[in-house]
């Protein structure tokens, strides 16, 4: 990213981030971490979940709205009133939406209820059906500005007329670097807690148990490896097709040396521990956990899903999707190379760094934010007034 393209809204402002919900995924994880970043510059932060239940590390003291939106008009109806009610009473200066289900809800917010500015954040290639893209483009003209995380997101939504071109853009997610980086005694603990020898070597995957997240694929070109002893596949993550998996894994001799490690807390560990980190996804809008891993040093190889281009740069193998004889190929040369001295862990790192920190990604949001409030200030000076006297 253009760095001189970064700026700072000239004082404090009030964020609503409202989400479809809080589960440990990807975008989720990315609008924590916002939310993060936000608080620690001085701003105000409000969470709006559209489901209840959080498994994502929010700032402590801000204020987060749960809620339990059925698929009913009623339901709709009653979530929208519910949230109007709130936004009423907390004035913010931005509604920040991320995930196709609460892009929607906070365009039909802005007919019932004033907010200075709205931005809605795609996450994912696929957004839906055409029924969703015939939303998005009924209602694009209730938002103030459409975005997605990936280049080849945004052409899509432009492709099927979901999003005019000319009001769409493409801000990446961030990566929290001072989280997500090499460290010599996090891989030595790690290694030793999973029951790893120094001399073996440890191929990681994170993510949902999913058919988007092709882990079968993965598992498949694990087995073509042959994979020596003390070779490991570790999988990270849950999810519907746990079962599915672990049948493919005993069908294919595989017991003693894949393992399914359920969901984890210590990503950023696991990713210090690896050897190496794969991604053998169908479908992504701008995969986090690439990024992830490249800043804690580890190699990766990846499929062509979404995204995955800009992340990578000359820091990765990029292979073609749905094609597990390739990623062996790639898995096994890059198992050949190792994982590097500590000066590759460190391009890796500020591979990320320079071009994907969360600080760079939360400062562009910002300049975005105070743009666009700015712009729509003037009917709503009164809820600022207001905002300041209470503040």
């Amino acid at each position: 990213m253009d760095q001189s393209r970064l700026g700072r809204h000239a004082g404090p402002m009030r964020i609503m981030l409202l989400v479809t919900c809080l589960r440990l995924g990807g975008a989720e994880q990315q609008v924590a971490a916002l939310a993060r970043k936000y608080v620690a510059l001085g701003h105000a932060v409000c969470v709006v979940s559209l489901l209840p239940g959080c498994e994502v590390e929010l700032p402590d003291g801000i204020e987060t709205i749960m809620l339990t939106m059925r698929k009913t008009p009623a339901a709709m109806l009653a979530a929208l009133m519910q949230v109007r009610r709130f936004v009423l009473r907390w004035r913010p200066d931005v509604v920040h939406a991320h995930m196709v289900h609460a892009n929607l809800f906070a365009r039909a917010l802005t007919r019932i209820c004033p907010v200075p500015a709205t931005v809605c954040t795609a996450h994912s290639y696929f957004q839906g059906g055409a029924l969703r893209m015939l939303a998005y483009r009924l209602t694009d003209r209730w938002g103030d500005l459409t975005t997605h995380v990936s280049d080849e997101g945004r052409q899509a939504m432009i492709a099927v007329r979901a999003a005019p071109e000319k009001r769409i853009i493409v801000i990446p997610n961030g990566i929290d670097t001072a989280t997500y980086r090499p460290c010599a005694q996090t891989r030595a603990a790690t290694r030793a807690a999973l029951g790893l020898r120094e001399t073996d070597r440890l191929v990681l995957n994170v993510g949902r148990l999913v058919w988007e997240k092709a882990q079968a694929d993965l598992i498949d070109a694990f087995a073509e490896i042959s994979p020596a002893p003390g070779t490991t596949l570790m999988i990270a993550g849950e999810g519907p097709l746990r079962a599915a998996l672990a049948q493919r894994i005993a069908e294919r001799g595989l017991a003693a040396s894949v393992r399914l490690l359920g969901q984890r807390q210590d990503v950023p560990a696991l990713l210090n521990a690896a050897d190496l980190f794969v991604l053998s996804s169908r479908i992504e809008g701008m995969p986090l956990v690439v990024g992830e891993a490249l800043a804690c040093g580890c190699p990766v190889v990846a499929t062509d899903a979404s995204g995955v281009a800009a992340l990578m740069g000359n820091a990765g193998t990029t292979v073609a999707r749905g094609d597990p004889a390739a990623l062996a190929g790639a898995m096994r040369d890059a198992l050949a190379r190792g994982r590097g001295e500590s000066s590759d862990e460190a391009a890796r790192h500020q591979h990320i760094a320079s071009a994907f920190s969360i600080e760079a990604i939360a400062n562009e949001w910002l300049r975005l934010y105070a743009t666009y409030a700015r712009a729509g200030a003037a009917p709503c000076m009164e809820a600022v007034d207001a905002t300041a006297r209470c503040h």
